[in-house]
């Protein structure tokens, strides 16, 4: 059991690595409907080859590995729009925190409800300190006009859970986790690609001065889009193997609160770094994490 632990935890560090890569990219390249196009594209067909090496340059198919993927790759694609504008709006540290709270509460009530997971003390002492860790963030005054890309990461990266646990635990003739990640990439990268090349033939043509872009700095950008897409895919093909062996309402209460201490360790490192709450609320997301394996009920 412990080796699905280790696989949960590596998910964890590679999921905060991959929201900083995320940043940088929107930072050189912007966050316009474009641009997350193209970011969903590079990375998924960057991640796309690591996973088909790691399944051994084969494919499994099965009509409901396909629907699900599909399913699974819209809603990808849209969490990466949402992304990149709400990372216009907050630093990192609050990225994380509105993201993985999604990420842990969604699957959290689905293997409670639809699933039998029993409801123990230590896990909802763990919700308790994840809510209060997301509650520290609120300040009055503080701008809603990006209010919806905040909901948008919240209930995509929730549903990104919720799809995995539904794969995982149908019954239906499916592929396994490598060969349900692979899905997931093609699809991505056959949608994401499209609307990348639609819309960069409808686009305006701006002054050269104003669209110019160096070719190093674009492939400084385009390696930085792949590194964070291979990063994502094999955080997430971890995550499915681990649903296998451990409940969806502990492991995404460690997937949160890890990625969210993860991720305000690379903030102090960025331009906006975390002040006093924003560091209070990742030390009670960390008692939070603890607090599962710590109580034994």
């Amino acid at each position: 059991m412990f080796i699905y632990y280790g696989l949960i935890i590596i998910s964890v560090v590679m999921f905060g690595s991959g929201f900083a890569f995320q940043d940088v990219y929107r930072r050189k390249r912007g966050s316009g409907i474009k641009i997350s196009m193209e970011a969903a594209c590079i990375g998924s067909f960057a991640g796309l080859i690591v996973l088909l090496a790691v399944n051994g340059f084969s494919f499994e198919f099965s009509a409901y590995t396909l629907l699900m993927s599909v399913l699974a790759a819209l809603n990808g694609i849209a969490f990466t729009f949402c992304a990149f504008k709400a990372l216009d709006y907050i630093n990192l540290t609050l990225f994380s925190l509105f993201a993985m709270l999604g990420g842990m509460v969604l699957p959290f009530l689905q293997g409670i409800f639809f699933y039998g997971e029993g409801f123990t003390v230590a896990k909802g002492i763990c919700v308790a300190f994840i809510c209060a860790a997301l509650l520290c963030t609120v300040e009055r005054g503080e701008k809603k006009r990006g209010a919806i890309f905040y909901a948008g990461i919240f209930v995509l990266n929730g549903m990104s859970g919720v799809l995995s646990k539904l794969y995982t635990e149908s019954t239906l003739p499916k592929a396994s986790a490598a060969g349900y990640s692979i899905w997931i990439a093609v699809i991505t990268v056959l949608l994401s690609g499209i609307a990348w090349l639609v819309l960069s033939l409808n686009e305006k043509r701006r002054a050269e001065a104003a669209e110019q872009v160096s070719r190093k700095a674009l492939w400084q950008s385009y390696g930085i889009g792949a590194m964070n897409g291979i990063i994502n895919k094999v955080a997430n093909f971890f995550l499915v193997i681990a649903l296998l062996h451990v409940d969806a309402s502990v492991q995404y209460p460690m997937v949160t609160g890890g990625t969210m201490i993860v991720s305000v360790v690379f903030s102090c490192f960025g331009d906006r770094k975390p002040n006093i709450k924003e560091i209070i609320s990742v030390a009670l997301a960390f008692l939070g994490m603890i607090a599962l394996f710590a109580i034994p009920i």
